[in-house]
């Protein structure tokens, strides 16, 4: 419940950021979005990880609503694929490698509501921005790919640190998730539409199996790097004469 009060005081300001206190403007703009994703989850009792890497991609909405002195603020809506999961780095019971790979992927419908403030040229040329919002998502299909060796001990079950194998046979149980979003990158805005490189990370608030004391986990959270390129064309734009 913390977590989601958290989320909520998050989404609040978010949505409220851009009351009309500046030079009004009325553009929207629609577009595509493609990318990588590399995650993480954080387990607690900790699974020792590199990261899961996978595609992203999906429909970007922007609305441009006014400029205050020189930064310009908009929101912007996405519905995104995404492929998350974890790829443990398999180590046995006394911490020494073993041959034993596996990887879960879980795939996700994703949207991010962001508060987005832009600094630079509005019509034509480069223009930085910093966004930040929430974001939710929903778990509608998983997989699990293990190699054929596989490192028993002397009681029949995976040779792991901790004796934590558990996760082998567990399917996720809370397919919602929510987090906070944050990144920043560059635009270049040409007549031919918006060009837009982007760098961002996601911290998830919610966790993927339960976290009562009767669990094995009390943590189990997405944590999100991704690199993505936006191509947003104007369906609407309307501003001050002169730029």
């Amino acid at each position: 419940m913390k977590r989601f009060l958290l989320f909520l005081l998050v989404v609040i300001p978010a949505l409220d950021t851009f009351a009309q206190i500046g030079e009004s403007r009325r553009a929207i703009s629609v577009g595509v979005n493609a990318g990588v994703l590399m995650n993480k989850v954080s387990f607690t009792p900790s699974i020792k990880q590199n990261w899961h890497v996978g595609p992203t991609f999906g429909l970007t909405v922007r609305i441009m609503s006014e400029r205050y002195f020189k930064t310009y603020c908009a929101l912007q809506f996405e519905l995104n694929y995404a492929q998350l999961g974890w790829n443990e780095n398999i180590l046995n019971s006394n911490i020494e490698p073993l041959p034993d790979t596996y990887q879960r992927h879980l795939n996700y419908f994703e949207i991010p509501f962001l508060a987005r403030l832009g600094w630079g040229k509005e019509s034509e040329g480069l223009m930085g921005f910093f966004a930040v919002g929430p974001q939710i998502g929903y778990l509608f299909r998983e997989k699990s790919k293990q190699s054929s060796t596989w490192t028993f001990d002397s009681a029949g079950h995976p040779d792991r640190p901790n004796g934590m194998f558990a996760q082998y046979s567990m399917s996720v149980s809370k397919k919602f998730d929510y987090g906070i979003a944050a990144g920043a990158g560059i635009e270049l805005n040409t007549k031919a539409g918006h060009f837009i490189l982007e760098g961002r990370y996601y911290y998830g608030l919610s966790d993927l199996f339960g976290n009562s004391k009767k669990n094995v986990f009390s943590r189990s959270n997405n944590g999100t790097i991704q690199a993505k390129i936006t191509y947003l064309f104007d369906i609407r734009k309307e501003s001050p004469k002169g730029l």
